[in-house]
């Protein structure tokens, strides 16, 4: 079966590296938004029997979602076999359970959603946490991606003498994947969250690391508060600055400059959300599932 590429806007890169990998054309298509707001989607190439990967990665979903799924939808309306969705970053997966009286379980409606226009969908390191797995709550074929071993490797030819640093008790299990990869030692923070922005963290005796590098890891940098506190309290005890490895970019108003401000050596990041920090290039994850992915419908 033939593959196309579709990029939304912003993803131009990441599908530039996917289709010159896959040795696939990269679609032509136009999207806009009338004066009103409404959105103008168009695909000029013919995708009639072929595959369609779009590439979207799902950081500020809301200003997407409906581009996305038009853009979707005329595709298989003009006879595309299948479409396989490459959302490096997927949103809506926090609220998995009702907290509140009044409240919705937000990420079951996204991806019932998503689910009635992509036929595929794979996705890198989601935040799972009371959900198990995407097949939970997703209806169509998925599959999901870890960065830990290309973060591994990029420390392995990056970083002189480091030890790494997970922020929290949820973060031990893929730290201590990245550092078992990379031959390195590695400490978990507890972490104790106040509110969306207020984070108190503990920090266990560093003496035997002083001389080390430190390296903070975490999937998400979204506030950065957890990373932020972090650093001080490895400043306060004497350790070097550090640098911060963060998988998604998200890194919500002014958290990426509050992070270099707080006097970290650098911030690097993986390409799932399109950001200055990316450094660690994830394109390859995604190849195999794409190209044996083939849906048709009965």
């Amino acid at each position: 079966m033939n593959t196309i590429i579709l990029s939304l806007p912003g993803n131009e890169e990441l599908s530039s590296i996917i289709a010159s990998k896959l040795d696939a054309p990269i679609g032509r298509t136009t999207i806009r938004r009338f004066p009103d707001g409404e959105s103008y989607i168009r695909i000029h190439d013919e995708v009639k029997g072929k595959k369609v990967v779009i590439v979207c990665t799902l950081h500020q979903p809301n200003e997407k979602l409906l581009s996305l799924y038009f853009l979707a939808r005329i595709a298989k309306e003009q006879g595309a076999k299948c479409t396989c969705l490459v959302a490096p970053y997927l949103a809506y997966m926090r609220q998995d359970k009702i907290f509140n009286k009044g409240e919705g379980l937000t990420s079951k409606y996204f991806s019932s959603l998503v689910s009635q226009f992509a036929d595929s969908i794979i996705t890198v390191d989601p935040h799972l946490h009371r959900i198990q797995k995407l097949d939970d709550i997703y209806t169509v074929q998925t599959e999901v991606v870890h960065a830990a071993n290309h973060i591994s490797s990029w420390i392995s030819g990056n970083i002189s003498n480091p030890v790494l640093v997970g922020p929290d008790s949820e973060s031990e299990q893929w730290v201590s994947e990245v550092a078992k990869n990379a031959g390195v030692p590695f400490m978990v923070l507890e972490k104790i969250r106040h509110g969306d922005r207020k984070v108190e963290v503990s920090v266990p005796d560093v003496t035997l690391f002083n001389d080390h590098t430190p390296l903070l890891i975490d999937d998400i940098i979204s506030t950065a508060r957890t990373m932020i506190q972090t650093v001080e309290h490895l400043k306060n005890a004497g350790m070097k600055p550090p640098v911060c490895i963060g998988v998604h970019a998200v890194f919500a108003d002014r958290a990426y400059q509050d992070l270099l401000d707080s006097g970290v050596e650098k911030v690097i990041t993986c390409n799932t959300i399109p950001h200055i920090t990316n450094a660690i290039d994830l394109s390859d994850l995604y190849l195999d599932f794409i190209r044996q992915f083939n849906f048709l419908k009965i």
